[in-house]
C-alpha cells in the first residue's frame, strides 16, 4: 500500500495547489463523512438547489475538492463517484457487512491506484 500512497500523494499533491469550482458552504449539506486508513478524511457533500455532489478529502499529502459526481446504489450499497481528468474516486457508503464502514477506492485510467477501509465518522 506504500507505494500506492506515495502515487496518490503527487497528484493530490498537485490538485491541492489548484483552485477547483467546486465548494462545501452554506448552500450545501453534508451527506456523508468518512475517516479511512492512511489518513485520509472523506465529506461528500450535496447542493441544496442543484443537488451537485461535491468531494472534500483531507490527508497529510493534500487536500482535494471535487464536484460534478455521481451516486448509485449497487447491490444495496450507495457509491459515490467523482472525476478529475484520469483519475477517479469512489467512496463505498458502508459495506454489505456492517454500514457502518465503507471504502474509498482511487482509479488512474481505470486502473485501481489505491483501496483504503473506512470507517463513516
Amino acid at each position: 500500500m506504500k507505494k500506492s500512497a506515495l502515487l496518490l500523494a503527487l497528484p493530490i499533491s498537485i490538485l491541492a495547489n489548484f483552485s477547483l469550482r467546486a465548494s462545501a458552504d452554506s448552500t450545501a449539506g453534508i451527506i456523508l463523512s468518512t475517516k479511512c486508513q492512511g489518513g485520509y478524511n472523506i465529506n461528500i457533500w450535496q447542493n441544496h438547489t442543484s443537488r451537485e455532489l461535491l468531494y472534500r478529502a483531507t490527508n497529510p499529502n493534500g487536500n482535494l475538492s471535487l464536484g460534478k459526481g455521481t451516486s448509485q446504489a449497487t447491490e444495496g450499497v450507495r457509491v459515490y463517484k467523482f472525476r478529475n481528468g484520469i483519475y477517479e474516486y469512489w467512496v463505498w457508503d458502508g459495506t454489505l457487512d456492517n454500514p457502518q464502514s465503507g471504502t474509498l477506492e482511487v482509479y488512474k485510467n481505470k486502473r485501481i491506484l489505491m483501496k483504503q477501509a473506512c470507517r463513516k465518522s
